[in-house]
């Protein structure tokens, strides 16, 4: 089962926000979710202006939260973050957070000009395993380049995770997209946007999962705080959408 979580973000508070996960995922493995994916820079919000001064490195200990929960309720955890590399340079990333206590990043491939500086493009990461199937993560203007969803279905990749900032100008346009690309990869999408404002925009919301045929499972009617939940069986799909 894999889940969107559309969260609000406290703009640059690390901690308050990862408390705020903590509670997402605790809500998730309720509804016995194995993945939950967040937006994208969900740990400190869209704020460019602020990612300098939020950076934080992959072992800082104030993720260990998130890396104790995720091994405690057996679920992997995708959350956005402004990460710091050993030579000075600065990602969009993923943090993932798996059932093992093991933990892994992604870095945003296609860094829009927007985001430059203080961020620098990345080289992606490898795909998540997860109860036979594969996730191969994107973050946001990644997900809008024909490239990187071929990649990931050249990868073997069953399901394609998008961690976003999608306005409400940009929803209709990147949601269609994702939809078709759906139906014609053969892999189930997820959506998973913000709640509200973030970076001084306002959110669309409306985080969703198509599956590989392009079909809607799930979605959020709007940008209130709300987990989009899908499951696979043998027959097919099956969504809910809870508040948060």
């Amino acid at each position: 089962m894999i889940a969107a979580a559309q969260v609000t973000a406290v703009p640059g508070d690390l901690v308050a926000n990862i408390q705020g996960h903590l509670q997402v995922a605790t809500v998730a493995h309720e509804q016995g979710v194995h993945l939950l994916v967040f937006p994208e820079l969900s740990l400190t919000g869209y704020e460019l202006g602020l990612a300098t001064a939020c950076a934080i490195r992959p072992d800082d200990f104030r993720l260990n939260p998130l890396r104790d929960l995720a091994r405690l309720l057996r679920i992997t955890l995708v959350v956005g973050a402004p990460l710091l590399q050993s030579d000075g340079s600065l990602h969009i990333s993923a943090l993932i957070f798996h059932p093992d206590g093991a933990s892994s990043t992604y870095a945003k491939q296609h860094v829009h000009s927007s985001e430059q500086p203080p961020f620098v493009s990345g080289n992606g990461g490898s795909l998540i395993p997860l109860e036979g199937d594969q996730v191969a993560l994107a973050i946001c203007r990644d997900a809008s380049i024909p490239s990187h969803f071929q990649a990931a279905a050249a990868s073997g990749a069953t399901v394609y995770a998008a961690s976003v900032m999608v306005d409400v100008e940009s929803y209709p346009s990147k949601a269609m997209r994702l939809r078709q690309r759906a139906a014609t990869h053969g892999i189930a999408v997820l959506l998973a946007n913000y709640s509200g404002i973030t970076g001084g925009v306002v959110s669309a919301g409306r985080s969703a999962i198509w599956s590989e045929t392009g079909h809607l499972v799930a979605a959020s009617p709007d940008a209130s705080s709300a987990l989009v939940v899908a499951h696979r069986a043998q027959n097919g799909w099956t969504g809910s959408v809870i508040a948060l």
